[in-house]
C-alpha cells in the first residue's frame, strides 16, 4: 500500500511506506484581490495528541539573499507552534519555494523517509495557508494507517485553500 499526497502540479516526492503510497493534492484557488501574494504553505501529520508525525511541505518565499521569507514562517500559527520553531530551516526534501495558484502533487512511498516510523494508527493530514495582506486557513483530514484497501479523503477550503485530498494506495 502506497500513500500519495497531491498539493497540485508541482512537487513530487516518491518512496514506499508499509506497503502503501500517500499522495496529497492542495489547491491554491485564484483570488480576485488587488494586491496578491502566494501564500506560505505548511503540510503535516499530526498524532491525536497534536504532536507531529511528519512534516511533509513547507512553501515560502527563499528567493532572497538575507532568508527574509524565514521570518514569516511564524505565520502558519498551528505549524510554527507544533514543529517550525524546533526546526531550522532549509529542510532538505521539506520545504520549498511558495508554489501559483493551481493544484499540486506530493507523493510519498511508505518506505519514504518521512513516513518510514509511521506506527499503525490514527493520524490527520493538516494543511495550513496564510498569505501576506490575506488570510489564514487550516485544513484536517483524519485517516487511519496503514489502511488495508486504497481510499481517498476530501476536504474543501473557504478562502486561502481550495480543494484538498488524501489517497491512500494500496
Amino acid at each position: 500500500m502506497r500513500i500519495w499526497v497531491t498539493l497540485g502540479a508541482t512537487g513530487l516526492l516518491a518512496g514506499p511506506a508499509l506497503g502503501a503510497d500517500l499522495q496529497v493534492q492542495v489547491e491554491i484557488p485564484k483570488l480576485d484581490v488587488a494586491e496578491y501574494h502566494r501564500p506560505y504553505v505548511a503540510v503535516w501529520i499530526e498524532r491525536p495528541d497534536h504532536s507531529v508525525a511528519a512534516n511533509l511541505a513547507v512553501w515560502y518565499e527563499i528567493n532572497n539573499n538575507k532568508n527574509e521569507g524565514e521570518k514569516w514562517l511564524a505565520d502558519l500559527r498551528q505549524w510554527w507552534r507544533r514543529a517550525g520553531r524546533d526546526l531550522t530551516v532549509p529542510i532538505d526534501g521539506v520545504t520549498g519555494a511558495t508554489r501559483p495558484v493551481g493544484t499540486h502533487t506530493l507523493e510519498f512511498a511508505s518506505d519514504n523517509a518521512l513516513l518510514k516510523d509511521l506506527a499503525p494508527g490514527q493520524y490527520e493530514l493538516v494543511v495550513e495557508a496564510a498569505r501576506e495582506v490575506g488570510g489564514r486557513e487550516v485544513l484536517r483530514i483524519p485517516f487511519q494507517w496503514p489502511l488495508d484497501q486504497s481510499t481517498k479523503l476530501e476536504a474543501k477550503g473557504e478562502s486561502e485553500l481550495g480543494a484538498v485530498s488524501v489517497a491512500i494506495k494500496d
